[in-house]
């Protein structure tokens, strides 16, 4: 072995171990903080687990990493292209919730050591020609790729947001490392053990909260970032079946803990381009963390969106069981349909429907509702081969959009739809995408950028089968990085989540959408 090798492996090993020790360094700090403010002896006791009957968990699979089967397998009606997706399943895995601060900062801490090593592992398994690696960044080997996955999924909240807004803004430029491990997060499927949920539930609807319901199944139908939904009957007549979405305890109370830690962890791994503006990231992802943990303002969304959409023919939102909704657990009607996943083996002409219906849904909320709901995850659309309508679930991160941003925002769409590059470069110094003192190389990059994404919008029948909009974007994004002078509005964090969401959803349905129509139809005319 070659003594540049040696010198390079010590320099790596010996930069990582200075990661774990400024890592452990900050949060010594946290901790003492944290025993001067909290209340010690609580957060330990919430941790103890009471002894608990070997639990026979059957084994259940996910066409998304949302949604798991609703009903027991044998009562289950065969699911179009299940076949094809056997190979896609996921285990619902069982973990404790780590709810406490101090367990949570542990938990990043261990997280920092553990990655160090492996870093160190891989830098010496590289030198010696050991390791099937040869490119990449040693942080991110599969070893720490794992370590990375299993630990953001047992911490849920703001681990699990911060990944998914990092990979929708700008995913096409992240490291193939990076959006592996993103992908693998958002793919997990663990639920808290019976006796955490079940204490939840007691603080939240009172010791006999079982007496409410006639069924209550302890293995929840879904499991994301911020909770898990039970299904369940109602106890009195027509026993109303109902989805029962549980808040995991600990995730609002350490949104900006979980959120230092993290920005510690990203920062110190350097895999983040400068131009994602880790900082306003992080801030955006704080409020909206702030907004989805309140399952009190989620009931406001659901009930104001089923008041919008109350005479529509082809949307349906559940309505909400107030009498047992709480800040921590939201009840409401249950949805019968099947989630999007399914809609790629529909037949074409109903692809093109519901890729058309969801687009539009997205302008008006845009331009008529000026209130949406930004989470694009296709399992928050839900399809009933009975009723043919689309079901709407999952509102936790609605929000309302400011007119004057809106009025902007719909200018610098109109412009890109006619090709104007003067408009769209007005509107976008209006809004604040540019200062004013950008280089042309940037204000060229950002003018094809909006150009390219309004392509779809000026022409009569748009097929995304054929779309090249991604690809042309993807081609920009190095030279805004490099040149961008300011970061997006605050705004555009989860407008263009729920945008790419509708686009992508068209794409993969390999829809041909009326594009042009719906855009006139409800933006106006071009």
């Amino acid at each position: 072995m070659s003594s540049k090798r040696l010198a390079d492996t010590y320099s790596i090993a010996n930069a990582f171990a200075k990661i774990a020790s400024n890592f452990l360094q900050i949060q010594s700090k946290n901790v003492e903080w944290f025993y001067k403010t909290s209340n010690w002896r609580w957060s330990v006791k919430y941790q103890k687990s009471p002894p608990q009957p070997q639990e026979i968990r059957p084994t259940l699979t996910t066409l998304d990493s949302r949604v798991i089967i609703d009903e027991p397998i044998a009562h289950k009606e065969p699911i179009i292209g299940m076949q094809e997706h056997s190979n896609k399943e996921n285990i619902l895995k069982k973990s404790k919730i780590p709810t406490s601060r101090v367990s949570r900062l542990f938990h990043y801490g261990e997280l920092a050591i553990g990655l160090g090593a492996g870093a160190m592992g891989e830098a010496v398994r590289r030198a010696t020609g050991i390791s099937k690696t040869k490119d990449g960044p040693i942080l991110m080997s599969e070893a720490n790729i794992e370590r990375l996955v299993n630990k953001l999924s047992r911490m849920r909240g703001a681990a699990l947001k911060l990944g998914q807004m990092i990979s929708i803004q700008d995913n096409d430029m992240l490291p193939i490392q990076l959006e592996k491990v993103l992908l693998r997060v958002q793919n997990s499927a663990n639920y808290m053990p019976n006796w955490q949920m079940e204490k939840v539930m007691a603080n939240e609807l009172g010791p006999n909260w079982r007496d409410n319901f006639k069924t209550f199944d302890p293995i929840p139908m879904a499991a994301a970032s911020i909770g898990q939904v039970h299904n369940a009957q109602l106890s009195n007549p027509p026993y109303l079946p109902i989805a029962v979405k549980v808040q995991y305890p600990g995730v609002a109370a350490s949104i900006d803990s979980d959120l230092n830690n993290l920005r510690t962890l990203v920062i110190m791994s350097n895999l983040l381009p400068k131009g994602l503006y880790l900082e306003n990231t992080i801030k955006v992802a704080r409020r909206e963390l702030a907004w989805e943990t309140d399952y009190v303002r989620e009931a406001i969304c659901m009930e104001k969106f089923g008041e919008l959409l109350k005479d529509d023919e082809n949307f349906v939102v559940p309505k909400v069981i107030r009498e047992f909704s709480t800040e921590m657990v939201l009840t409401s009607e249950k949805m019968m349909g099947e989630p999007l996943t399914n809609a790629v083996y529909y037949s074409q002409e109903l692809k093109n429907k519901i890729g058309e219906n969801i687009l539009k849904l997205s302008l008006r909320e845009l331009a008529e509702f000026q209130f949406m709901q930004t989470d694009p995850n296709w399992t928050n659309f839900l399809y009933n081969t009975k009723t043919r309508k689309i079901e709407l679930v999952d509102f936790g991160a609605s929000r309302e959009f400011d007119s004057k941003f809106i009025n902007l925002y719909l200018q610098i769409l109109k412009s890109a739809v006619k090709g104007d590059r003067e408009g769209c470069i007005h509107y976008s110094e209006q809004i604040g995408y540019l200062t004013g003192y950008e280089t042309e190389v940037m204000r060229n990059a950002h003018v094809d950028s909006i150009l390219t994404l309004g392509e779809p919008f000026s022409v009569n029948v748009y097929d995304f089968s054929k779309q090249t909009v991604t690809r042309r974007v993807k081609d920009l994004i190095p030279t805004m990085l490099k040149y961008r002078l300011t970061p997006p509005p605050d705004e555009t964090y989860s407008l263009h989540r729920k945008l790419s969401g509708a686009f992508l959803l068209c794409a993969k349905l390999s829809a041909k959408v009326r594009c042009r129509s719906i855009f006139e139809e409800v933006i106006g005319e071009i």
